[in-house]
């Protein structure tokens, strides 16, 4: 018998309460409004409680992003598949993460956050980093095997199609569809 424990399901609903309210008031009120006490009122539990867990605005919404938009993982949620479909697997959650999220509502916040905070550009850089790697894997997976061609650099690449996604889903009237992501990783990646 396993000495772990499983987790308090009531201590995960209150977490996940707790990062919506934070994306909530960061999306309202940007990074310089943004307090705990209020984030703390708009998930009905103690301020005492956010502060345990998050003794800073920037780890709070931080740890709201990752928790409230959870990237897939090729290798885990997608039994098969070629490098190219899980190329258009993250794209795709990375277009409806900047449409369709609780994190599409604070892109404007997090722009602005960044360049007036270089405290919280650094966690952002962080934490941009960490979600492209997993595309940045991928397409280096997709090297490897030879469906990609040995001229692509993986990294490049990645900032290339996460960036025309960002750019697409954001400064155009154009949806960033499945016709787009085909066409975007044709265009990067080869045919």
């Amino acid at each position: 018998m396993s000495s772990a424990r499983l987790p308090d399901p009531r201590i995960e609903h209150s977490r996940r309460a707790i990062c919506r309210a934070a994306l909530d008031e960061f999306a309202e009120t940007g990074y310089a409004g943004f307090r705990i006490e209020s984030v703390a009122a708009r998930a009905g539990v103690g301020r005492s409680t956010v502060y345990r867990h998050w003794p800073e605005k920037s780890a709070l919404i931080a740890d709201a992003l990752r928790t409230l938009h959870r990237q897939p993982d090729p290798g885990v949620d997608v039994a098969s598949g070629s490098a190219r479909q899980h190329v258009e697997l993250l794209l795709s959650h990375l277009a409806r993460a900047l449409t369709d999220s609780p994190v599409s509502a604070c892109i404007p916040a997090l722009i602005h956050a960044a360049g007036n905070d270089a405290s919280f550009r650094d966690e952002l850089h962080r934490f941009s980093a960490q979600r492209r790697r997993r595309l940045t894997d991928v397409i280096t997976a997709g090297v490897g095997a030879g469906e990609f061609p040995p001229t692509v650099d993986p990294e490049t690449a990645s900032v290339a199609l996460s960036g025309a996604v960002f750019y697409r889903s954001l400064m155009t009237a154009d949806p960033a569809d499945s016709g787009f992501l085909t066409d975007v990783v044709d265009e990067v990646l080869g045919r």
